[in-house]
This record gives C-alpha cells, sequence and structure tokens, in this order.
C-alpha cells in the first residue's frame, strides 16, 4: 500500500519549536506516514549566507527529531554536490519512494514565489504527488495566477492550518552569540548539542 510521505526542507540552523509544531501539523492533518527532514547544505536561494558547519547542523537536527514517530532525517541533499535544487530533490526521492505518495511541504510565500523565483518550477509542481501548503491564520491567497501559470495545481495543494509562531533560526543564533535567553526557543537535546560543540560564537557551557 503505497505511503504518504511529507517533505520538509530548510537549513534548520538551528531546527527550533517552529520547525517541529509546523511539522506535527502537517504529519496529522496530511496523514502523512513518514516526514522527511531534508537538510539543505547550501540552499541556492540563500548564496553568498553563511551557514553553520553542515555536521553541527545535522547532529541539531537529529538531536531535535529524535524519538519522534514517523520523523526521519534524510541525507538526500547531504550526499551530493550541490547546487541542491528542489527538483532535483523531487526526482531523487522519487528514485527512492517509487510506489509512495510525495507531498512537498512549503509555506504561503513559497508557493506564490514559484511565479517569479523558483527553479524550473514546472518540473517541480509535476513532481510533487501533492504540495502542502501551511497557512496562517488570516493569510489569503490567490491561486489565480498559479493556477493560470501551472494548470492543475489547485488539485494538488492542500493547506495545512499551522499557528502563527514568530520564531526565526536567525533570531536564535543571535540570541546564543549575544548571551540572551534561547532556551525555551528549542527542544533541549538541540541545546544540549549546542553548548557541547560550542555552536554559535563559541556558546559552551556544561550540560545539566
Amino acid at each position: 500500500m503505497p505511503r504518504r510521505i511529507g517533505i520538509f526542507g530548510g537549513t534548520f540552523d538551528p531546527p527550533h519549536f517552529g520547525h517541529l509544531i509546523l511539522a506535527a501539523e502537517a504529519q496529522y492533518q496530511l496523514k502523512l506516514d513518514i516526514l522527511l527532514f531534508v537538510l539543505t547544505p547550501d540552499p541556492p536561494h540563500k548564496q553568498g549566507q553563511s551557514h553553520t558547519n553542515l555536521d553541527d547542523r545535522i547532529a541539531m537536527l537529529a538531536a531535535a527529531i529524535e524519538g519522534h514517530p514517523g520523523f526521519v532525517l534524510s541525507r538526500v541533499d547531504i550526499d551530493r554536490p550541490g547546487p541542491h535544487f528542489t527538483v532535483e530533490t523531487l526526482h531523487l526521492l522519487r528514485e527512492e519512494f517509487p510506489e509512495d505518495t510525495l507531498i512537498y511541504l512549503m509555506g504561503g510565500d513559497s508557493l506564490e514565489g514559484l511565479l517569479v523565483d523558483w527553479h524550473r518550477p514546472d518540473e517541480f509542481v509535476a513532481a510533487c504527488d501533492l504540495i502542502g501548503v501551511m497557512r496562517r491564520p488570516q493569510d489569503h491567497l490567490d491561486m489565480t495566477p498559479l493556477e493560470t501559470a501551472f494548470p492543475g495545481i489547485c488539485e494538488k495543494v492542500q493547506f495545512v492550518e499551522a499557528p502563527l509562531l514568530e520564531i526565526a533560526s536567525s533570531q536564535i543564533r543571535s540570541r546564543v552569540r549575544e548571551g540572551r535567553p534561547f532556551i525555551f526557543y528549542l527542544p533541549e537535546t538541540v541545546r544540549r548539542v549546542i553548548a557541547e560543540r560550542g555552536i554559535y560564537s563559541n556558546f559552551r557551557q556544561a550540560p545539566d
């Protein structure tokens, strides 16, 4: 029987409760059997930006999802050279899961971005069986331009009602560097990895 597999991509620098809550909502609302966390080493749309050491990000993400049923760390982008375009990631996952339903997860802003700044967006839409769109409270997405550009996309989009969480990885990185409180933004398991490895401006302390 085909499984429903969600694909949740990002740099996860660091992974935080916002990521996990959105993932859990998608898993529940879309009835996902597996949710793949696809860590992107160096995303094309963030060229020129510095990213934390890849091994540290892998360790943090593994710690964040440890023990969560159905949450899986995918190495599809980790084990191949860049640039890591999403459409190519989907093709590789299709080879890995040929019989399963692949559901790509994105925010409403990313969905609208298909019209302007995605790499081979027609091919991306065709490669998705479904597209799970995280819809925040009071979001209003006009699907008409998208349907015109990508006929049939409306049939693929399934909305996920998600809470409004103003948490950003960049905010957490700044808090760690500045010595401001940050522990309630992410799981304790991730905090321990940050402490043990001295991630983000050599923050280091003995784990409790």
